[in-house]
Formats: structure tokens, sequence, C-alpha cells
């Protein structure tokens, strides 16, 4: 195992999908692994199946169909370690997965040397027409480096709160489609929220990675344009930040 922090490094998979490499642990978000996803299909490059190998742990921002894939939680094993918001434990042990922990926002939990901390989320969080009732979280995981993952919300007061010493801020920019309901970031809210987070680097996620089956062709501009647009706001919002934009399988490191 790697210990070295200069080899600390974040890899975008997809959609909400992001490797987190702290201290020679390796952490997946929301992994959604498969080309098809009920009516939506992927449409870039299958994910390297590296990104999902020897995980230490699974995080889960909520139970929503494209941030927890039941099939590809099985297919990362069901011994895998989940960390999940409240009322996500019973979905995920009835479904095989035993070693589930949920963390409310302001609760912790440790894994090796890192800190993972569960912070408020803007986001209706249950899932289905049977409304299993969960929350929506984000995380922020602190070790030598310091990452907010946001999963999905929109902007918040206490958003604010997490600022100050962040090396790294994964924020969603877009959706699977052409609109965006309530409780989501677009490319202008993201750098917003950007300047009220002022983080070391951020990272747009939540984009170009799925769109509804027929509709991929009139909906190029949504699977292209969200995380250019967030890169052209923080340039007028958040100066400060180093906004990079790293394609489905691209990584790049958190060392200064």
């Amino acid at each position: 195992m790697r210990t070295n922090s200069d080899q600390d490094q974040v890899t975008y998979v997809g959609h909400a999908t992001v490797l987190l490499e702290l201290g020679g642990l390796r952490f997946l978000t929301d992994p959604v692994l498969r080309s098809r996803l009920l009516h939506l299909r992927r449409q870039v490059t299958a994910h390297d199946e590296r990104s999902a190998a020897d995980l230490d742990a699974v995080l889960i921002s909520h139970l929503h169909h494209d941030h927890v894939d039941v099939p590809s939680l099985r297919g990362l094993g069901r011994e895998t370690a989940i960390v999940a918001p409240p009322g996500a434990g019973r979905f995920l042990r009835r479904r095989g997965f035993h070693d589930v922990t949920e963390l409310a926002p302001g609760e912790s939990h440790g894994i090796g040397g890192v800190e993972i901390a569960a912070v408020e989320a803007e986001h209706a969080g249950g899932r289905g027409w049977r409304s299993v009732g969960s929350d929506a979280i984000g995380f922020v995981l602190t070790g030598a480096h310091r990452v907010y993952f946001a999963g999905d919300t929109d902007l918040f007061d206490a958003m604010a709160d997490l600022s100050g010493d962040l090396d790294l801020a994964l924020l969603p920019v877009w959706g699977w489609g052409p609109t965006l309901g309530p409780g989501h970031l677009d490319p202008e809210r993201a750098a917003e929220a950007a300047a009220m987070l002022s983080p070391r680097i951020a990272i747009p996620i939540h984009w170009g990675t799925l769109f509804p089956v027929g509709l991929s062709r009139i909906g190029r501009r949504h699977l292209i344009a969200p995380p250019r647009e967030f890169e052209r706001r923080c340039r007028e919002l958040a100066p400060q930040v180093d906004v990079r934009v790293l394609d489905p399988g691209e990584a790049t490191s958190l060392s200064a």
C-alpha cells in the first residue's frame, strides 16, 4: 500500500462516480459502471475496471438510481465496505451488502488514516415508486488532503462552512438529460458554490456520461457544454480556483 500523499489523485470515472486515492486508500463514489441504466445509456467509453478494484470503501450520497446502481455494487463484491446516508442501510442490507455504515450530517467515520465526514446536501434522497426513505448527503474526506464530494445538491447556506482548507471540490454541474429538476446545480450555480467553498482545485462531475436512449443526438450540447460553462463562470466568480475539467476516465494529481 502506498502512503505518499504526493501520489494522491482523483479519477473521474463518469457521472457521479469518482475514484479518490488518498494516503494509499481507494474510495469510489456513487458507482454506476454499466453501459445501460434503465432508460439511460452510457455515452462514453466503458469504465476502466482498474478503477473499481481493491477498494477500501464505497461512498453513497443518496439512493437515486443514477447514484446507487445495485448491479454495479454487486460487481464490486458484497463484502465491500459502504458508507451511506441515514435510511440507506436497510435498503442495502436487504440486497446482500452487510458492511454498511450510515452517517448523518455532522457524523464521521475513520478508515485507515482518512476521516470521512457526512455533510448536508439540498436534494431529495429517496428511491423509486415504493418511496424508500433516505436522506441525501455529501462527504468531506480528510487525510493529507481534504476533499469535498457534493453528490447531488443545490446551493445551501451551510456550504460556506466547508470552506477554508479544501484541496478539492467535486461539484455536480448537470444531470443526465436536457433539463434539470430541483435540487441540482447547473454550471452557474456550481460556479457560485466554487466561490463559496474556495477550494484549491474544483472538478466538475455529473455530466457527459448518461443520456436517455434516443435523445443523445439532440442533446449533444448537454453532454459536453456544462463543464466548460462552469469553467468560464468560475473565471469570473472564483478566479482563485484551479478548475480542472476531466473527461470520463481521466485522472489528475492533488499535489500542489
